[in-house]
């Protein structure tokens, strides 16, 4: 953490001391910057086998690109395209993707927020795609705008969410057709950092370049990321029209997006880790590639959603051993192309907020920051394979979040000296607790989290025996009240809400994408 985050104010004695750290703090985190070693399971003779592999796949097998646009690029790039096979020559590969640059800033709505990106830097994003919501009275229902709008608002205030996202989860009560204008809004109005744009088609996908136009103006846009778009394959080895179409409307206007295959291990991939990472990490760079024949030198992030396949039911699972053995190879291949990488963090497929979904949470980001992942996706809130946000897991996660971000930047050497005088000090059979190197360093030297209980059992039964649920969802009760909206500009709001009125006249109102051109 830099010096300018650690709290300065020690003067006022235990009782001012106290009040600071049961007061609200909304202070957001710098982009992380890593201080661990990576985990690296691989040998570099391991890595060069998954690229040769990967590079045989794309020249023998080939990649389906179910777009015409696509097909006629490729053609002109000079691949080789049988219907809507294409097949790629390592070397058209390798010297696409080295033009994908290896981080950059994003731009904040606050530039004060703004985020340096890649390399050590990593930041956290909450989940995306939820069709259910677990309320603040922990019922699980549809969701609607308002509930989308309160996580924006609980993304706003978690200091190591270092971006909000777009469709934390789908608001029900809007029209489909019309969804994405008000989902993109409630990202840019809720909050000041930065956040996803909706890829759920060509024509959404320029929506939200049009709308970022407005907030940041054009100029911005080309010299850095405002956004970052997704684009899920089809696993295995198929690329759709939806997600091309989006992804050149990104790309174009020089806005990232995370290129992501759609694994599901043993089912979509072979039911071995080392193969599964082989075709994952083809699909991966036949998706890089194409960005940059849209646009040489834009912005790309290599990602992929990951999950293994329960033999037993077909469902997908979440914090296994293979999963995390993935993540660091993976994460070993984008640093040998040099690309920024995206993963998935904090995921469950428990149904309630239960010592499944902490247990499955804590053992994929271990994976996730000793994997050295740049872009953590799905940070705060993902429970039940994804199909619900849960508000008290946000919350949680959200400081689980703020704890991953303590151990990564590890250990500090800064007060070493003055620690080992205090060794002098107190001598043998002492105690440190009145120390003035423990008076000095104690708020920083370990973290300690708001919402974990580490008082006794007696303590715990006369306070009323609260449990995580409970105290989670008063604590989200809690931030919404104090929340304080970043105002938006006036005439960009203005002008913000005239687009959506134009574009709901435009596009008509049906439970159907906006796909027309």
């Amino acid at each position: 953490m830099n010096d300018t985050t650690i709290r300065q104010g020690r003067a006022g004695g235990g009782g001012a001391r106290g009040a600071m750290r049961s007061a609200p703090d909304f202070e957001r985190l710098p982009a992380l910057n890593r201080g661990l070693r990576l985990g690296e399971p691989m040998t570099p003779e391991q890595v060069e086998r998954i690229d040769n592999a990967s590079m045989a796949i794309l020249e023998e097998v080939g990649v389906i690109f179910r777009d015409e646009i696509a097909l006629a690029d490729w053609k002109r790039a000079g691949a080789r395209v049988e219907g809507e096979r294409v097949y790629l020559d390592r070397h058209l590969v390798r010297e696409l993707i080295a033009t994908i640059p290896s981080g950059w800033t994003y731009r904040a709505r606050n530039p004060e927020r703004s985020l340096p990106f890649g390399g050590n830097h990593s930041i956290f994003v909450p989940m995306t795609g939820a069709p259910f919501i677990r309320d603040l009275d922990d019922v699980r229902r549809w969701p609607t705008i308002a509930d989308l709008n309160n996580f924006h608002k609980l993304s706003h205030m978690s200091p190591a969410l270092h971006s909000t996202a777009h469709h934390i989860v789908e608001p029900m009560d809007m029209k489909v057709s019309h969804r994405h204008l008000h989902i993109t809004y409630s990202s840019m109005k809720h909050s000041d950092k930065t956040f996803m744009g909706m890829t759920t088609s060509g024509k959404n996908a320029e929506d939200v370049m049009a709308m970022c136009e407005i907030l940041f103006g054009a100029e911005v846009m080309e010299e850095t990321p405002v956004t970052t778009g997704n684009c899920n394959g089809n696993s295995p080895l198929v690329w759709d029209e939806t997600m091309l179409s989006a992804m050149r409307a990104f790309v174009k206007r020089k806005q990232p997006v995370l290129c992501s295959p759609f694994v599901l291990g043993g089912a979509n991939t072979p039911a071995s880790v080392a193969p599964a990472v082989a075709q994952l990490n083809a699909e991966a760079l036949s998706a890089l590639a194409y960005t940059q024949v849209i646009r040489k030198g834009a912005p790309a992030i290599y990602g992929h959603y990951l999950s293994t396949v329960s033999m037993k039911s077909g469902a997908p699972m979440a914090g296994t051993p293979e999963i995390s053995l993935m993540n660091f190879m993976i994460g070993q291949m984008a640093r040998f192309y040099n690309v920024p990488w995206r993963t998935s963090n904090l995921l469950g497929g428990a149904k309630t907020f239960d010592a499944q979904a902490g247990y499955e949470s804590a053992m994929t980001m271990n994976a996730v920051l000793h994997a050295g992942a740049n872009y953590i996706w799905h940070s705060a809130g993902w429970n039940e394979a994804g199909m619900h946000c849960s508000i008290a897991k946000f919350v949680v996660d959200a400081e689980m979040c703020q704890m991953g971000y303590r151990m990564a930047e590890g250990p500090r050497w800064d007060d070493f000296d003055e620690a080992m005088q205090a060794v002098r000090d107190v001598g043998p059979g002492g105690h440190y607790l009145g120390h003035p190197h423990t008076l000095e360093n104690f708020e920083r030297a370990f973290f300690m989290p708001k919402l974990f209980d580490n008082n006794s059992i007696e303590q715990w039964q006369a306070e009323g025996s609260v449990e995580i649920t409970e105290r989670a969802l008063t604590h989200a009760k809690k931030l919404l009240s104090e929340y304080e909206e970043p105002k938006l500009d006036e005439g960009i709001n203005e002008a913000l809400l005239d687009y959506i009125a134009r574009r709901e006249r435009e596009i008509p109102a049906e439970d159907a994408l906006n796909t027309e051109y």
